[in-house]
Formats: structure tokens, C-alpha cells, sequence
């Protein structure tokens, strides 16, 4: 792995000098490619091989990484960020070009939102062919890199052998650096295969920068929180990827200060505590609390439009806004802004507030809780409430789960329980479609040991039904539970809302337990009242498996219109 900055150079032993004066014969580019991943300490990558790639694909089984290779680009770079999540290493992801390339725009999208370790190393037109001319090249694009550099955190290009380990160290290092993001890395076609006399690549040092808080915002911070009279956490995804909920959680119960998580930040306080206020974020009930705080500390979440009830959220008192993105600072609500990584400004916090008690604080939760359930149970949704209630009691409590766009998931934003931090995933940082299964099956490449859950709609499962082959090829514990009510049913429900009649979004769709057992994959039909039985089945069989649940899903009334 990477070293310390101050370590001292290590001094090659006469056997390192040999082997570096004598390289072994038939290495290539992609040699280069695969030994600085190793030696940065990549142990799994994913992809999909294309024609002008070709050079980095040869080059992996002369490696000792293990390749997950999935069907379509933007499959294997949702494969890739739930990686990088579950683990908070890099997660390579190896491209063509082009077309290739292009097709994991989507997933690399959701990386930057939900801020994934994914390091995309594309391959590139041949050196002759880049700068803009027209020559003709299969997959030539004018400015490849142009169509990634709105999206990804940094842009590296290679023109040489030698300038590869460089390239991928310093895309490693923006990787990692807080806030972590997707990077991009690209390389042409001949550099990978022109065959190299270049030393093998050993350890490799892309150490992140630390993100450290300044000591004066800490001070006034503290101060703030010591004597505030009804202070409110406000905990994001940030407290999740910096490992930050002990530390956390310490705080909330040092100045008694309530703590409601964001989607993104589910998991960060346990569900049950008596200062937790859940996530129930897309409710009147929890925005009025907030608003009615007179000093809210923001960790790790730039308030966005559900982190924000759409942006109706208004508050009153004072915001503190830790964050470790700059651009999240300050952009939606005034605040006392404190560009750092969540874990560490929360130790120096807890160092440097005041103890405060407040016994009225968990009866305050308890009672907006207890307005919340009242004002869900007014709506006569016992059967989505109870399949949200299933799906908990059959998943174990460390297995991670990934929900795609879908009513059930959206309803497991607000009221699903995540046990245990970095298990609850999905993909609201961006909103695509098409997340969870490859998502999952990233997960179970980074831990084979525990089950993965998958949540998609009929809607969402089309875009993902290849990787059933991946899934099957690579015998991965993922469990895929699709809620088939044909059609975008959550589209549907806006549309009909909204103009009364839909349009594009009712589906035709396969018969989804022949079609994965076709892949030889089980699969079961099963109903709200076997739910957790077929669940659980699922979970203790190896390999992945597919449960069906045909229902129409309604989502409870939004208090934001």
C-alpha cells in the first residue's frame, strides 16, 4: 500500500538492482498498467475488454489481479463504485474507447455524486490519431476526455510507456483525497502494446492529501454547540465514507443534540437510539423540527434537494456545515462552513465542546417520531410498510443491500433500518437507473463471505438482466428481489398525479423466474406473505439468486408541494 510522505526512499538490495537492470521479456504497456495498480495495492478490478484495450487485458494474467468482468461499461462502473463504497479503496475499472467508454457515463455520474474511489484507466485511439483531426480511427472521438472531465474529479493522460505509473499514482491519490470521486485515465492503443524494457513496478506512493479542519471554525463551532439550547445533527454520506459514526454518535450524546440521516448517510446513528430521528427526511414533521433547532451542525451533506425536503427546509437557527467537498460549502443554506473531512473535524469538535444535558431531548424525538408514523398510517399503506418490515427481518444485519430507482427503495430511503453503516446503498446520488444488481455484484467481488441484497422494479431490472451471466460466471452470493408491476411505477404514479393519464410508462416485460433460471440462476415467484421466507432461503444458498414480487407499490403523500 501507499507510504507515508516522510518516509525515507528505500534502498534497493543488490537482487532489486538486478531484477530492475533485467526486466523480464514480452511486457507492454499494459504490463505497466497492471503492476502500478498492484503496487498501489489493487486487488480486483473490473470491465470489459475492447479492441484498442486490448494491450491492458493480455497484461492482467500475467498479474495477480483478479478481473470481475461484466456485459455492458456502465454495469461493470456501477460494479466498480459499489466497491469502492464497501470497501474505501480504489476500485480500477478498464475500458475501451470510444463507445465503450462513453457507456459508463452513467455509473461514473453516480460515483461523483455519492463520492466512489473509482479509478476509470480507457484505453485511446492510437498516439497518431489524438489531437482533434479527423483520421478515421474506429471509436475516434475529437476530445474523448472532454465527454468525462464535467463528471470525474481529474483527467489523466498518457502519451508514453514511462508516463503511466505517474498517471495512475496521481489518479489514485484524487480518488482517495476527500471527497472521494471517480478519476479518468486514458491511454492509446500502441503506447499499451509497444512492448517495454522498463523496470517492473514496485510499491507505489499516492498517499491522499488530509483534509484537516481549520482550528478558529472548530473553536466558534463549539462554542456555538456548547451553549446552543436545541441543537440537531444533520448526518450525511460523508459521516458513512469517512467511518466517522462512533465518533459521531459520541457527540450527539456528549451535547444531546438529536440526529436525523440523510439517505446518502444511512446507518451513521443506530435506528433505535433515543436521540435518533431516522431518516425521515421527506416529511413536514422532521423539516419543522430542524427549522425549530438553534444551531444545526451539517456533517457531510451539502442539504440537497432530499437531504432538504425539496429544498423546503428553512432554518431558523444557526448551521455549522462540515464538508469536505468546497463546492457543497455554503451552497444552499448561509452556514458557518468548514471545508474538512467529516471523521476528523468531528474528533476535534468532541474534544473542544462543552458537555450538555438535556433530559427533554429523546422525548422531543420520540414525539416526532410519533407524528410521523401517525401521519404514514393515516394513508393505508400497510403493505409497502410491511414489505419494507420483511425484507429487514430476513437480511442479515452486516449484509449490504443496493436499492435501484424504485418505489420499494424510495420508501427505504426513509424507513428502512441500515444496521450497520456502509450496508444501505443506492443510487440517490444520482438517480439512474439500472444500480442495484451491478452494484451488488460489485460488493460480493469485495466480500464473497456475506450475502448481498439487490432491490430493482421490472423498470430497472431491464437495464441489468446481462450481468445474471456475470453473476453465474463468477458464482456471487447476490440475492435480486425485483417488484415487477409493469411499468415505471413511480413515473407512473407522477404522471398520473400530474396530468391525470400516463404516457411511456407501462411495459412489456419477460417472465422474470424463467428468464434467470435460463442463465441458471434460481429463481422463485414469491408474495408479500412468503416475502421473508424466500428471502432468507435465498440468502443461506450460495450463488446468486432472483425473487419475483409481483405488487403495485404506492408511495406514501410527499409534505413538500
Amino acid at each position: 500500500m501507499s507510504h507515508d510522505h516522510h518516509d525515507e526512499r528505500p534502498e534497493l538490495t543488490p537482487a532489486q538492482i538486478t531484477a530492475a537492470l533485467n526486466p523480464p521479456p514480452g511486457r507492454n504497456g499494459g504490463d505497466l498498467v497492471v503492476e502500478t495498480l498492484q503496487g498501489l495495492g489493487a486487488t480486483t478490478v473490473f470491465g470489459l475488454p475492447g479492441q484498442h484495450a486490448l494491450g491492458m487485458f493480455d497484461a492482467l494474467r500475467r498479474s495477480s489481479l483478479r478481473y470481475v468482468g461484466l456485459r455492458v461499461e456502465n454495469n461493470a462502473g456501477f460494479a466498480a463504485d459499489a466497491y469502492g463504497r464497501i470497501t474505501g479503496e480504489v476500485a480500477p475499472l478498464l475500458l475501451s474507447t470510444g463507445p465503450g467508454a462513453l457507456t459508463s457515463l452513467a455509473a461514473l455520474q453516480e460515483a461523483a455524486s455519492a463520492s466512489a474511489p473509482v479509478l476509470a484507466v480507457s484505453s485511446q485511439i492510437p498516439t497518431a490519431g489524438l489531437g482533434g483531426g479527423r483520421h478515421g480511427y474506429l471509436h475516434e472521438l475529437r476530445d474523448q476526455q472532454a465527454s468525462f472531465r464535467d463528471i470525474v474529479k481529474s483527467v489523466h493522460t498518457v502519451r508514453a510507456a514511462s508516463q503511466i505509473p505517474s498517471a495512475i499514482a496521481a489518479a489514485w491519490e484524487s480518488a482517495l483525497t476527500a471527497p472521494h470521486g471517480p478519476v479518468w485515465i486514458e491511454i492509446p492503443q500502441d503506447v499499451l502494446l509497444a512492448e517495454t524494457t522498463l523496470p517492473v513496478v514496485t510499491a507505489m506512493d499516492a498517499t491522499p492529501r488530509e483534509l484537516h479542519a481549520r482550528p478558529e471554525l472548530i473553536a466558534v463551532a463549539a462554542h456555538l454547540l456548547s451553549n446552543a439550547e436545541r441543537p440537531a445533527i444533520i448526518a450525511g454520506g460523508g459521516v458513512v465514507r469517512s467511518d466517522a459514526s462512533g465518533k459521531l454518535r459520541a457527540l450527539a450524546e456528549r451535547i444531546s443534540a438529536p440526529v436525523v440521516t440523510t439517505f446518502g448517510g444511512k446507518g451513521a446513528f443506530p435506528w433505535e437510539h433515543p436521540l435518533s430521528l431516522q431518516s425521515w427526511l421527506e416529511d413536514r414533521h422532521t423539516t419543522d423540527f430542524l427549522e425549530d433547532a438553534d444551531v444545526v451542525l451539517v456533517v457531510g451533506s451539502g442539504l440537497g434537494e432530499l437531504s432538504s425536503n425539496y429544498h423546503t427546509f428553512a432554518p431558523r437557527g444557526r448551521v455549522v456545515q462540515i464538508e469536505a467537498d468546497a463546492g457543497k460549502l455554503e451552497s444552499n443554506h448561509p452556514a458557518l462552513g468548514i471545508h474538512a473531512d467529516a471523521r476528523d473535524a468531528l474528533a476535534d469538535l468532541l474534544e473542544a465542546v462543552t458537555p450538555r444535558a438535556d433530559p427533554a431531548a429523546a422525548e422531543r424525538v420520540a414525539a416526532v417520531l410519533g407524528r410521523v408514523r401517525e401521519r404514514i398510517a393515516a394513508q393505508g399503506l400497510t403493505l409497502e410498510q410491511h414489505l419494507v418490515a420483511e425484507i429487514r427481518a430476513a437480511l442479515p444485519d452486516t449484509s449490504p443491500s443496493f436499492w435501484d430507482m424504485t418505489i420499494l427503495a424510495y420508501w427505504a430511503w426513509s424507513a428502512f433500518d441500515a444496521r450497520h453503516p456502509n450496508t444501505m446503498h443506492s443510487a440517490q446520488g444520482a438517480g439512474g437507473l439500472g444500480y442495484g444488481f451491478p452494484a451488488a455484484i460489485g460488493a460480493a467481488a469485495a466480500d464473497v463471505t456475506r450475502p448481498v441484497l439487490a432491490v430493482s422494479g421490472d423498470g430497472g431490472a431491464m437495464y441489468s438482466l446481462a450481468e445474471l451471466a456475470t453473476a453465474r460466471q463468477y458464482d456471487l452470493p447476490v440475492t435480486w428481489l425485483i417488484v415487477d408491476d409493469g411499468g415505471y411505477g413511480i413515473l407512473r404514479e407522477y404522471m398520473t398525479g400530474a396530468f391525470g393519464e400516463t404516457t411511456g410508462t407501462e411495459l412489456s416485460r419477460p417472465d422474470f423466474v424463467a428468464l434467470a433460471e435460463s442463465f441458471g440462476v434460481p429463481a422463485v415467484r414469491t408474495s408479500p406473505e412468503t416475502l421473508a421466507d424466500d428471502l432468507a432461503k435465498s440468502f443461506a444458498q450460495p450463488g446468486p439468486s432472483v425473487v419475483v414480487l409481483p405488487a403495485l407499490l404506492r408511495m406514501f403523500e410527499p409534505t413538500h408541494l
